[in-house]
């Protein structure tokens, strides 16, 4: 299969992955089913058709409005689709279309999921974290025994293992992060240290340097407070995700390593 066929048909997969993702987003703080009943309008209650219901091109066709009543579609579920479409293809254009990319794809759509509960609820829900770094080192740990190569597992463990302990450390001598950032934490570490504890330590350097960026910008604008919680889980997303595209190389060069 070519580069260009598998990127399409990545971007493809990751539309509907972020149709779902939607899902996801707006019924897990809410504590309902992500299974059942399929997807209604939230403003009249109408069950979506097939036909209404496809990522992108439905909310173009409705011009952003719900078929049934009128009532405007959040602008949030045509770009959760497109990123997730443009992150299968940036996976596969960095890394190939083999299971590289496939871990990548995967496991930024685990952040962008987590960063937009975060920011909806200030909360990191354990229902989402917790199997999605059971499942990460269960990869790693296949794909160590399959390549025969320990040391992407003791890689990407020890990173994890790195990372957990440091933000165990922040929480607990700082009130302002709480424990589902450290458990964020340790899925990164997973995430990014597969690719080298180089990449590990730059996602949680460019984490910190954006949260404190966005921190700043909440005081600046007023729309927060010393005292606010402010959610830290988009900041470690978009510094986990950055990091393992960049790769090793900017903290080699740092370093004067070879």
């Amino acid at each position: 299969m070519s580069r260009t066929l598998a990127g399409l048909l990545a971007g493809l997969a990751g539309a509907m992955v972020g149709s779902f993702l939607n899902v996801v987003v707006y019924r897990v703080p809410r504590r309902l089913s992500i299974v059942s009943p399929p997807s209604a309008c939230p403003s009249c209650g109408v069950q979506l058709k097939p036909w209404d219901n496809v990522p992108i091109l439905s909310f173009l066709i409705l011009r952003g409005r719900c078929r049934n009543c009128r009532a405007r579609i959040s602008f949030r579920y045509p770009l959760v689709e497109a990123g997730t479409a443009g992150l299968g293809v940036a996976s596969v254009a960095r890394f190939g279309g083999g299971e590289a990319a496939a871990f990548v794809a995967a496991g930024g759509a685990v952040l962008l999921v987590i960063a937009l509960i975060d920011l909806d609820v200030r909360r990191v829900p354990n229902v989402i974290v917790l199997p999605a770094t059971a499942a990460a080192a269960l990869w790693i740990g296949i794909l160590s025994t399959v390549k025969r190569d320990w040391t992407i597992l003791t890689k990407s463990y020890g990173a994890s293992a790195a990372a957990f302990g440091l933000f165990f450390v922040i929480a607990i001598v700082s009130a302002g992060m709480g424990m589902g950032d450290v458990k964020l934490a340790a899925f990164i570490g997973l995430y990014a240290g597969r690719f080298g504890w180089e990449v590990s330590a730059l996602a949680l350097f460019m984490a910190f340097v954006l949260g404190g960026v966005a921190a700043v910008a909440f005081l600046v604008t007023r729309r927060g407070g010393r005292k606010d919680a402010l959610p830290f889980a988009p900041a470690l997303a978009a510094g986990g995700l950055a990091a393992v595209f960049w790769g090793a190389a900017p903290v080699r060069a740092w370093l004067n390593l070879p």
